[in-house]
């Protein structure tokens, strides 16, 4: 990794370290929390069966169309709820909590008032919820003193006020329960039952808390819990079949099924529910989620918390960034992250299901997939402007169609990494002209250097060749680097004498009024270095080593001998491609023996 990229590669470590400030700071996990303790919450829902130490009995729609005929529309004379507890009272139920308030006295049958005041009064298992709220008239809080007796909650001042929702219709000493308000999220879902309320100095029970000081529940730490979510399939009777069986003296094995229960008695029915949003349920009932909560103390499967946020997605950055500064490969680390994604959450899972603990902290996986994310992107603008850079300079000199096919298949990088390779060198020195230079302009000649140029640059690319340098004069080139090419003397030598016969032709298009140019050419087989020299925004593929300086040196030997001479490797490498003249051994400048050069020839049809 270079210093640049080692650079733009810690904006990851940045970016994982404001992630955990902002989830410090705002809670910034809170929603993704929420939402992946949800779905454990349904998933355990689907499998966790409810107790049957609770039951629900439901006014719903059914209950509102049967017992129309007999009890009028709702809200019924409160004789029918005095009636329903007596019955249940007699199956031996172990207490008979209401989800309903009964703070406003009945003016037009107050009959029904007195008979559900008086019941209420003989039976010490009857439980009716007080609402705290939030605007109105205030109440004395000690007054609550007497709802929940024996829980020694911490008093405030005596003469505090709140606005309390009290159940009026019955007589205070027989105000036994605790509040009915629930704790919902910001998001507006309900996932977590109160126990305890604060207000003015005191310690205020809810109705869970009162049930379950009376009935020896233990109660879990703190003022609420997670509720644990039950799959369908709760106890559960419509409030009418209940009282139609208590109403005629019927028998039945639903009545008998009621002994011994906690039974919870509220509404479902359009207009009279109250409608909560929970993790199992877009539109559930505020009865439902009571009987949820009392199930949940009774069979102590109140879920706790196990706080692993931010020590969690701490550990779980950290491994990742370990990772990708070590130069893994992304697709690896995505790999084991979803592993580990798969472990953590059936271990979640477990947790909640036979440990009754939620984990919280899986919201870092979530956060480690977007530093990954980040980082995935990040690598893939790098590589790009990696692309775009290696294009230019490649560009350079291999033809333009290779050098795209080359950088798109990846092997770019490989390629352009130093490294000792056998290649064929190619020298083409322009060294005599003959005209009338003279009357050449500096425009001219350069003029004419560059279209010559710019053929025999043609030439190179055409038969698979590297451009070493192009500069005046003096064109050099090789091949098997960085494409392989098995055949590179062969092509080497092909592209020399086509590089010939093209200054014969540059030379006629010229005319006679133009200089006539002379060329040779010298081409070596052998080992060199190969790769990118030069500052970093300048740099040139170029060979190094004892096939450069051999061709070079056999191109000084051209002269008056041949316009292209190769050595004795390059014509071993070439075969029967071609003819080759043998001129002898000769000495070259830089080898410490003569070298035995060879012309090639074309082969002439039989």
């Amino acid at each position: 990794m270079n210093k640049i990229n080692w650079r733009w590669h810690m904006l990851a470590p940045v970016f994982a370290a404001l992630l955990l400030l902002a989830d410090a700071s705002i809670n910034l996990f809170k929603l993704p929390e929420n939402a992946i303790e949800d779905a454990l919450l349904r998933q355990d829902a689907r499998v966790l069966s409810a107790p049957q130490g609770v039951v629900l009995i439901d006014i719903d729609q059914k209950s509102l169309d049967a017992m129309n005929p007999v009890a009028g529309p709702f809200p019924w004379p409160r004789s029918v709820e005095a009636e329903m507890v007596e019955g249940l009272e007699a199956q031996g139920v172990r207490a008979i909590v209401f989800d309903q308030y009964f703070n406003e006295a009945d003016t037009f049958q107050p009959d029904g008032d007195a008979l559900f005041r008086n019941t209420v009064a003989r039976h010490d298992n009857i439980y009716l919820p007080t609402l705290l709220l939030r605007d109105g008239h205030g109440a004395p809080l000690s007054r609550l003193a007497m709802i929940a007796p024996g829980l020694h909650l911490q008093a405030g001042a005596p003469l505090a006020l709140a606005p309390l929702l009290l159940p009026l219709v019955t007589r205070p000493a027989d105000w036994r329960g605790g509040l009915g308000n629930d704790s919902t999220d910001s998001d507006g879902i309900q996932r977590r039952q109160l126990l305890f309320m604060q207000r003015a100095g005191w310690t205020l029970p809810t109705m869970p808390a009162r049930l379950a000081h009376d009935l020896g529940w233990p109660l879990p730490p703190g003022d609420r819990f997670i509720l644990h979510w039950y799959k369908p399939g709760m106890p559960h009777y419509s409030f009418s079949d209940i009282y139609s069986s208590i109403d005629q003296h019927l028998s039945s094995a639903t009545l008998h099924d009621l002994a011994g229960k906690v039974v919870v008695i509220g509404s479902s029915a359009p207009g009279i529910a109250d409608p909560r949003r929970t993790p199992v349920s877009e539109q559930d009932d505020s009865s439902h989620v009571l009987a949820v909560a009392l199930a949940n103390l009774q069979n102590q499967q109140a879920l706790q918390v196990l706080p692993l946020r931010p020590w969690l997605a701490t550990a779980l950055l950290a491994w990742l960034l370990f990772s990708i500064l070590r130069g893994q490969q992304l697709r690896f680390i995505a790999l084991q992250l979803l592993v580990l994604n798969l472990a953590l959450v059936v271990a979640a899972w477990w947790l909640v299901h036979d440990a009754n603990r939620l984990t919280q902290g899986l919201s870092g996986l979530l956060a480690a997939w977007w530093v990954l994310a980040v980082q995935a992107l990040l690598s893939w603008a790098l590589r790009r402007a990696a692309y775009r850079h290696n294009l230019i300079v490649f560009n350079r000199f291999l033809d333009p169609g290779k050098a795209q096919t080359l950088i798109a298949r990846d092997d770019g990088g490989r390629c352009i990494r130093h490294r000792r390779r056998n290649i064929s060198f190619l020298q083409a020195q322009l060294f005599q002209a003959q005209g009338p230079t003279q009357e050449y302009s500096a425009d001219d000649v350069f003029e004419l250097l560059n279209r010559y140029v710019a053929r025999q640059t043609a030439v190179v690319f055409k038969f698979g060749g590297t451009l070493d340098r192009a500069r005046g004069n003096a064109i050099a080139a090789f091949w098997n680097a960085p494409l392989s090419d098995q055949e590179h003397a062969r092509h080497a030598v092909e592209a020399a004498l086509y590089m010939a016969s093209v200054l014969d032709d540059f030379n006629q298009d010229s005319g006679s009024h133009a200089p006539q140019l002379s060329l040779g050419i010298g081409v070596a087989t052998g080992a060199a270095l190969v790769g990118l020299l030069g500052p970093a925004d300048q740099q040139d593929y170029t060979a190094l080593g004892e096939a450069c300086d051999l061709a070079r040196g056999i191109e000084s030997l051209t002269r008056g001998r041949a316009r292209v001479l190769v050595c004795a490797r390059t014509r071993a490498a070439c075969g029967d491609a071609f003819e080759f003249i043998d001129h002898g051994h000769c000495l070259v400048t830089g080898q410490a023996e003569a070298v035995q050069v060879f012309e090639p020839r074309r082969r002439t049809a039989p």
